[in-house]
């Protein structure tokens, strides 16, 4: 089918990511309201729940450890409860430092934060998994993150910038190991679940031939004009839930094929909604965990009112009819010299 059915009130479970500072939320009691905005949450294979709209941290150049702070201190207090950030993003010490200010002023205890952070293609090797776990968590200040994610199926010598690899220094994943000091680190405590990102059909059938855990998330860029339906259907028949970042259509590298559509924004005047919150109500339809990216506190309220409405069975069939595009290919790993000789070749054909 072409769209799966919207999470139901009904049938997720609710966080109430309301937030006061003069009278501070328990998990008991989250009746006092910044926004008062209901956030759904999903289970995952694992059992634990996780928020499905999330804080997204990564910029170009990165945010300072103060500028992060602050901004995650706003997010928090606005009802943001899951934060996804990445050792790639260098703003997980940013991160740490928001997450511990929160902590102290009261705003949320630990156990109601949902925080994803990623491995990177320089430790994807299996006696480097650990190390940058521990790495991450030292950055972060936390005992464990609820959720460690493997970045893309590559691996990449170390200390290189980003992008500057030359031939020799990038190589195919080795799935199986690196996949089993993965679930090492979730037996270990360190994440209480573990998952993929940029993963497709293929390596996800080659990493589950091997899998003692599978993978609870597999986090691809996903918006409408990049439904990613092939793959949805495929993890959903896996029990792997899909985390969907960019839903905006990669705004962040220049492109305008989501805000700037003209079938949204005629959907987005009919609904009185702005073409962002009619963007991420379809990924969120879907079944998806939408990875929202703003660092303007009104933006960021906006993005989360979007649960109390839905897309009528027409425009989502209009939805259908975007031209498909994949803003964040991830060309860096494709160069002469490289195993990867094409972007189709890195996504196994599954453009």
């Amino acid at each position: 089918m072409e769209t799966e059915k919207p999470i139901s009130q009904q049938d997720s479970k609710l966080i109430n990511m309301e937030t006061d500072e003069k009278q501070m939320p328990t998990q008991e009691d989250h009746s006092n309201s910044c926004v008062g905005v209901n956030i759904p949450v999903i289970t995952l294979n694992s059992g634990h729940d996780i928020p499905v709209m999330a804080f997204g941290t990564s910029s170009f150049p990165p945010l300072q450890v103060d500028q992060m702070r602050s901004i995650l201190l706003e997010a928090i207090e606005i009802g943001y409860r899951h934060i996804d950030t990445a050792a790639l993003y260098e703003v997980e010490e940013g991160v740490g430092a928001g997450i511990k200010a929160a902590l102290e002023k009261g705003l949320v205890k630990r156990e109601e934060l949902f925080v994803t952070t990623k491995l990177w293609c320089d430790n994807a090797h299996p006696d480097r998994v650990l190390p940058a776990i521990k790495e991450s968590l030292r950055k972060l200040g936390l005992e464990y993150v609820d959720l460690y994610l493997i970045h893309a199926a590559a691996t990449v010598a170390p200390n290189i910038a980003y992008a500057a690899w030359k031939k020799g220094e990038v190589f195919p994943l080795d799935i199986k190991s690196v996949w089993a000091a993965m679930e090492e680190v979730q037996k270990l405590g360190l994440a209480k679940s573990i998952g993929v990102s940029n993963f497709t059909c293929k390596k996800l059938t080659e990493l589950l031939a091997h899998a003692k855990i599978i993978p609870a998330i597999n986090q691809v860029e996903m918006h409408a004009a990049m439904r990613q339906k092939k793959l949805r259907e495929f993890c959903k028949e896996k029990g792997i839930h899909v985390s969907a970042y960019s839903p905006l259509g990669g705004r962040e590298w220049g492109f305008d094929v989501v805000l700037g559509n003209e079938l949204l924004k005629e959907i987005a005047r009919n609904k009185e909604k702005s073409v962002a919150q009619i963007a991420l109500r379809w990924v969120y339809e879907q079944g998806a965990v939408v990875i929202t990216k703003s660092f303007n506190k009104e933006r960021l309220k906006e993005n989360l009112y979007i649960f109390d409405w839905k897309l009528t069975d027409e425009e989502l069939k209009k939805t259908e009819l975007i031209p498909q595009v994949r803003t964040a290919p991830l060309n860096d790993f494709v160069f002469e010299g490289s195993p990867f000789k094409t972007v189709e070749e890195f996504w196994d054909g599954e453009m």
